[in-house]
């Protein structure tokens, strides 16, 4: 589903050049659940990034389900993330003054889709995680799981075949962590969705199938 071929990052200032990513290569199959660890400032977030389309290798090749990504324009870039990705993010992302429903049918402005069918495609999603009941409300209604769960139903309310999470349970407690962890596990095992997951709890990480490490840019595990 992706394949990652000798990615690497760098970042350069006047009088710095920082290596983010150093030679990382990693597949990563249709239906799997991958987990990424690592000390804070090695490498983890940039890798999710580019594996997401959100930022570019300085070399390297990627590409997701056969097709490869170094040649897209910046729209073409844009539509495949829109159809093939889905985000989840640590702090939420949740825009306060929009309704749940409103936040869960963002992605689905950016397609082909009428009002009713965003409408009904955002309720079935929020029904998924557990929160049918909560379309009205807004954001600062919601506890941090159910913000997190509000997420995960914006990630998946356009079916996209690869979810990326950054941390989607590092501002949790233990229960809900465990709790929105579940949601992840159903969606990977009912629907056979890609996930890759970035994480410091060694516990949630064991939950996933595989378990790649990163220490200063370069895959040690």
């Amino acid at each position: 589903m992706i394949r990652l071929q000798n990615i690497e990052k760098v970042y350069r200032t006047d009088t710095v050049e920082t290596q983010a990513l150093n030679s990382i290569s990693l597949n990563i199959a249709r239906g799997e659940f991958l987990s990424i660890m690592g000390p804070s400032g090695c490498g983890k977030s940039t890798l999710l990034n580019i594996m997401g389309l959100l930022d570019e290798p300085t070399r390297g090749e990627i590409s997701i389900s056969e097709n490869s990504t170094n040649h897209l324009s910046d729209k073409q870039l844009a539509q495949f993330r829109n159809k093939k990705i889905g985000f989840i993010f640590q702090s939420y992302h949740l825009i306060n003054d929009l309704r749940v429903l409103d936040n869960v049918e963002l992605p689905l402005l950016y397609r082909k889709t009428t009002a009713k069918e965003r409408k009904d495609m955002a309720i079935a999603a929020l029904e998924k995680v557990g929160l049918g009941h909560r379309t009205k409300h807004f954001p600062t209604q919601l506890s941090g799981g159910q913000k997190q769960r509000v997420a995960i139903a914006r990630a998946i309310v356009g079916r996209p075949e690869i979810i990326l999470a950054d941390e989607p349970t590092g501002n949790l407690d233990s229960a809900m962590g465990n709790e929105v962890m579940d949601i992840l596990i159903h969606l990977n095992k009912t629907e056979g969705t890609t996930i890759v997951m970035v994480t410091h709890d060694e516990n949630m990480a064991r939950k996933t199938h595989r378990l790649v490490r990163l220490f200063d840019g370069t895959q040690v595990q």
